[in-house]
């Protein structure tokens, strides 16, 4: 098997939900072994969300493969110094829990960094690590509403939140990136170093669009369901067959292809009403009349055909039945299986193809299935290992 970019590097993570574990995962993929702490008995509470996947949460089973479970009641002085004994050797320290709770079991960098220098500590919060949000609950959804993320998405009556969880794999993200940039900058130096990523901030990077556009107190972008909020015709159109397509424009060129391709109405393209895009924005209107004149008269496999013709882009309104379908997914063999506690299920490989190595696609642990292993490579003797077990250390 080829080297993975992390192979050799050891991540200890203390994590729930989403956020922290997306970014483990992903470290983990690329070879870091990754050891999961969580709570002896029903583990990351994110394993209890659902039982979509053979008795498993769909949330779970996403963001934990490749990874060691390792059962630690952190409250307990024994588990705490099992914890503090496994970061004297490691490489890096993810932790998204509750704020202050890491820094009061003395999991600071100021302390951890004493013993092991090259331990790089990565915190993930809703607010960040000081500012009046610091002690500030953060739930996904949460976040969205306080990026103003709500406040352009949806329809022109209604506020919606992504369906997704999209301020959590924000996080995780630039959470992942920051620990790679981390390990790339302690090639340099020789020194860990610490990382304070926010939610908050991480998806307010992902809305500098809207917020540029409503720049110096002007309008934000309006809501506008699945269209474009700025761009027309972008976005779904109904076909005669009732059946719903997605197309989108980019510029006049654009434009006067879908005239005369499409519409098959050439002289709409020069029409001073429609001739740049904020007119066709701002009559949207009498144009989806002229637009639905058109497509009613065509099923969906005809109107594709021909904005395929015209070179415009188009898509399938998919729902998740048809993306576990994919012919495109199927064609690149992106999926694969993985073991679960429960059985083996389908996965996505990582995006990104790259010819020096394969990810690391391993199975999900079940709670604290490594916890014996682990504890006896950091020397604690069975007997004192049946002693924490007794106690619900471990």
């Amino acid at each position: 098997m080829s080297t993975r970019p992390l192979d050799g590097i050891t991540v200890v993570s203390l994590e729930h939900a989403i956020a922290a574990p997306f970014c483990t995962r992903q470290l983990a993929d690329l070879g870091a072994r990754v050891i999961k702490v969580e709570r002896p008995g029903s583990g990351d509470f994110a394993r209890a969300y659902d039982k979509q996947v053979k008795g498993q949460s769909s949330h779970f089973v996403w963001v934990n493969r490749s990874k060691e479970s390792l059962t630690l009641d952190l409250k307990q002085p024994a588990a705490l110094a099992a914890l503090k004994t496994l970061l004297k050797t490691a490489d890096v320290l993810v932790q998204n829990l509750a704020p202050g709770a890491a820094a009061r079991m003395g999991l600071t960098a100021e302390l951890l960094q004493k013993d092991n220098p090259r331990l790089i500590l990565c915190d993930i919060s809703g607010y960040g690590n000081d500012g009046p949000y610091r002690d500030k609950k953060a739930y996904d959804l949460l976040i969205q509403s306080e990026a103003g993320f709500l406040s352009v998405t949806g329809t022109p009556e209604t506020p919606s939140k992504a369906g997704n969880s999209i301020a959590d794999i924000a996080a995780g993200m630039y959470a992942y990136t920051n620990v790679l940039a981390a390990l790339l900058q302690r090639e340099k130096t020789g020194k860990g170093s610490v990382i304070d990523v926010s939610m908050l901030e991480s998806l307010s990077e992902w809305m500098s669009f809207p917020l540029y556009y409503a720049y110096d107190g002007a309008d934000a972008p309006p809501r506008n369901g699945a269209s474009h909020a700025t761009i027309y015709p972008y976005g779904p159109f109904k076909a005669g067959d009732g059946k719903t397509v997605m197309l989108g424009l980019q510029n006049e060129r654009e434009w006067a292809q879908f005239c005369e391709t499409v519409l098959e109405k050439p002289e709409l393209a020069i029409d001073e009403r429609f001739d740049k895009n904020f007119k066709r924005n701002e009559r949207r209107a009498e144009l989806l009349q002229i637009i639905d004149a058109c497509f009613s008269k065509l099923s969906s496999t005809e109107l594709i055909a021909r904005l395929e013709k015209a070179q415009i882009a188009n898509a399938h309104l998919n729902d998740m039945a048809g993306l576990w379908q994919h012919d495109q997914l199927k064609a690149r063999n992106r999926w694969t299986e993985i073991d679960t506690p429960n059985g083996q299920i389908p996965a996505l490989l990582p995006p990104g193809l790259n010819n020096s190595y394969q990810y690391r696609m391993d199975p999900i642990p079940a709670v604290g299935q490594h916890t014996e292993s682990i504890l006896g490579e950091l020397g604690i003797d069975s007997a004192t290992i049946e002693s924490m077990r007794s106690s619900s250390a471990i």
